[in-house]
């Protein structure tokens, strides 16, 4: 049994981190769900920057829109739905099959709205509406600003994926604006039943450190923090609060781990996936990630529900100064401002082959 199978029936859903238009016309994506357990499918900006960019396969269709007047965001968003929409339907008898839990795309708003609560859910609104598929995230950061936008979001019955979390109090924080979202369907007489998934980020915590700390605390503190992430997930899953959503028929908000690709060259190239099986939680990884992990990855011990050993590990890296409740906000911060810059770069690719080809008909 490959290691994809096999964390896929410790509990753990498998989803890629990437879509391109190559994908799709290969039937590859395809593939990767037959084969190696792909259950779903995320995108950020940086990936569909990366798939414009280095790619043909959307000429046509920006030299068809273009000549109709098209740009910027606009097309932007056509060539994303297109690709989303198409991807949907791959995953859509997955999302039949397991009623909702699994199955699912992703599709980020625009990052220049991470930090404008009214805009952020008038945009969510509006994409998942023109995506017009029920398996389809849009993605909200868990920003301050975002926040409130998730709340009210789910209560209007929209499909969230949190992104840009990074520590457990960011995941509560987001927890609480789903749920909130939720009590409020429940007290209205709505249906309850709204996905989620919660998306924290690993790899970065270890990337932002790794000259700060000795050799020996290395590529640790992103897993230490998913431990105590896990624990604090699990304990809201028990608690009365949820609990009481549930039998009104709420569906479990899904933990995600989130940047899973090993950065650190020198690393094994599964270390995030081996440390982190979970049951009921998904794994994002990058097409290197799960290729790797399919050819000659192998499992280690599920992750344990009080947390293990995390506290202990957290306290090694204060003892050498890293303040990981300052260091999460500040990676919430450069997260967000790497995606406006993938996303400026997007819309600058985007023009320029628009105008090339343009001039090429």
């Amino acid at each position: 049994m490959r290691a994809t199978e096999a964390l896929h029936h410790q509990g753990q859903s498998l989803w890629l981190d990437n879509i391109t238009r190559d994908l799709l016309e290969t039937g590859t994506l395809g593939q990767y769900i037959a084969e190696l357990s792909v259950t779903g499918l995320t995108s950020n900006p940086t990936i569909f920057d990366q798939a414009i960019k280095n790619s043909s396969s959307y000429d046509a269709v920006i030299q068809k829109k273009s000549s109709e007047g098209k740009s910027g965001e606009e097309l932007f968003f056509e060539l994303a739905l297109d690709d989303l929409t198409r991807a949907a339907d791959l995953f859509r008898p997955i999302w039949d099959r397991t009623h909702g839990v699994d199955g699912w795309v992703s599709l980020e708003v625009s990052p220049l709205l991470a930090h404008d609560t009214a805009s952020t859910l008038a945009a969510a609104t509006g994409l998942h509406a023109r995506a017009g598929r029920p398996n389809l995230f849009i993605k909200i950061p868990g920003t301050k600003e975002g926040l409130p936008a998730i709340e009210e979001a789910t209560f209007a019955g929209i499909p969230i994926n949190v992104t840009l979390l990074f520590s457990r109090e960011q995941y509560l924080a987001a927890a609480d604006a789903f749920l909130r979202g939720i009590e409020r369907r429940i007290a209205t007489g709505r249906d309850p039943e709204v996905g989620s998934v919660a998306s924290v980020f690993i790899s970065r915590w270890d990337a932002a450190v790794k000259d700060r700390v000795p050799a020996a605390l290395r590529n640790q503190l992103g897993i230490a923090i998913a431990k105590r992430t896990y624990q604090a997930y699990r304990t809201l899953l028990g608690s009365p609060r949820w609990q009481r959503v549930f039998n009104a028929g709420a569906r479990p908000q899904r933990l995600l781990w989130a940047s899973t690709g090993t950065k650190d060259p020198s690393a094994p190239d599964v270390l995030y996936v081996k440390a982190l099986a979970a049951p009921f939680t998904v794994n994002t990884m990058p097409e290197s990630t799960l290729k790797a992990l399919a050819d000659h990855g192998s499992l280690g011990d599920v992750l344990p529900a009080d947390g293990g050993d995390s506290e202990e590990v957290l306290a090694r890296f204060a003892q050498v100064g890293i303040d990981v409740d300052a260091l999460a906000n500040q990676l919430q911060a450069d997260g967000a401002k790497a995606f406006v810059n993938s996303w400026r770069e997007l819309m600058e690719v985007i023009a320029a082959k628009s105008v090339r080809l343009a001039r090429a008909s």
